[in-house]
Parts: structure tokens; C-alpha cells; sequence
């Protein structure tokens, strides 16, 4: 599941020529279903989206507050196009969700939003419509956040894991007599220094 999360000083939804629904200050969701997601997906992501903390506190101290802290509204708009693949210069969209699933899958995450927060604060756009979203972002603040469950996401720790099982086991097999000439000039630098050239597995978890 991706969203982009903009922080916003207002946003609304209009579909023809009706504004069906609009918000002041806040954040303005822009959330694309993919066919793999599950209900893990969707915790992850209303969690992170009321949990950011993208505004100022009282004292004007950023980066401090999230949106349910400052009682602000938020703005959600199904958007497919954000699961695109593209295909040469043409986008393709056969890891979105179809819509006959994709409808109650994406009001259950309203729905959860709603009773995570406050109810009357989450308006919706209109899903399937083709919609005007108009946004004021506020900044600008963009945030782009993917569920960790992904496929993608689920190659990468793999890969991750992999890597820091091959360190784990070049430990316990210590330096071979020629690897040691070779880093007897290395031995004096600080043990903690990493050139990352097998990555550091422990910055990519979620704390």
C-alpha cells in the first residue's frame, strides 16, 4: 500500500461541477491500494498517517505534533494510479487492487481511521469518480509512506537478512591468514567504522 501524505492549510474534492467535500488545515491523503494487501497494510498506514508528526507545537517548535494531536481534519482520495508500473513510457496498473474489491477494502481503512480519531474530522473524496482534488500544501510537506508487508518490501529485508547472515558467518570463521595481511593496515582503524558496503541492516527497522 503507498500514500502520499501532504500537509495541507486546505484541500478539497470537487466531481463536475460539485464540491463534494473540502478541509482547513490538516493532512490531504492520496492512497493507492495494491492487490496484495492485507489488513496489515492498512493499520500500518492509518497508524503512521495520524501518527506523523509534520506541525508545530504551541511554541511554534516543528516537526513536534501529529494531526490528532492539533485536532486537525484530514482529507482521503483513492487514487490507483499510485500502484503504476510502467511499461516503457506507458503506465500500467495490474498491481492496483480492482475496484469490486478495492471499495470495501478502502472504507474499511476509512472506517478505522474514523474510529482510531474523530469521526466528523476524516472526510472522503468519491471512489471510482474522476475528481478535482485541489490542495494547498502547506510548506511544502510531502511525506511518501509504503506498508513494510509490500513485495517489494519483502525482497528488500530478504536481501537484508541474507546479507547479515553472510557477515554473521564470516565472523564466526574469523580471517583467513591472507585476509588478515591484507587488513593488517585496516586493524588500526575504529572497529565501529563501516564502509556499509553490506548495508546496515539495523537503520531500516522500524523502531
Amino acid at each position: 500500500m503507498r500514500a502520499i501524505v501532504q500537509r495541507v492549510t486546505k484541500a478539497s474534492v470537487t466531481v463536475g461541477e460539485e464540491e463534494i467535500c473540502s478541509i482547513g488545515r490538516g493532512l490531504c491523503i492520496l492512497l493507492g491500494v495494491s492487490v496484495d494487501d492485507t489488513q496489515k497494510d492498512a493499520d500500518y498506514i492509518v497508524r503512521k498517517i495520524l501518527n506523523l508528526r509534520l506541525f508545530e507545537d504551541e511554541s511554534g517548535r516543528a516537526w513536534a505534533k501529529s494531526v490528532m494531536d492539533r485536532d486537525f481534519e484530514v482529507l482521503c482520495v483513492s487514487q490507483f494510479t499510485l500502484q503504476c508500473v510502467l511499461k516503457g513510457n506507458k503506465p500500467d496498473f495490474h498491481t492496483a487492487m480492482p475496484a469490486e474489491l478495492a471499495l470495501p477494502f478502502y472504507g474499511s481503512i476509512l472506517e478505522n481511521m474514523r474510529s482510531s480519531y474523530k469521526p466528523e474530522l476524516i472526510k472522503d473524496g468519491k471512489f471510482g469518480a474522476f475528481m478535482q482534488v485541489h490542495i494547498q500544501n502547506d510548506g511544502p510537506v510531502t511525506i511518501e509512506l509504503t506498508s513494510p508487508t509490500g513485495p517489494s518490501d519483502l525482497r528488500q529485508l530478504s536481501k537484508q537478512e541474507k546479507q547479515q547472515q553472510r557477515k554473521e558467518k564470516m565472523r564466526s570463521k574469523g580471517p583467513s591468514e591472507s585476509s588478515r595481511g591484507k587488513g593488517a593496515g585496516r586493524s588500526r582503524q575504529d572497529p565501529n567504522t563501516s564502509s556499509g558496503a553490506d548495508g546496515d541492516v539495523s537503520s531500516e527497522r522500524e523502531p
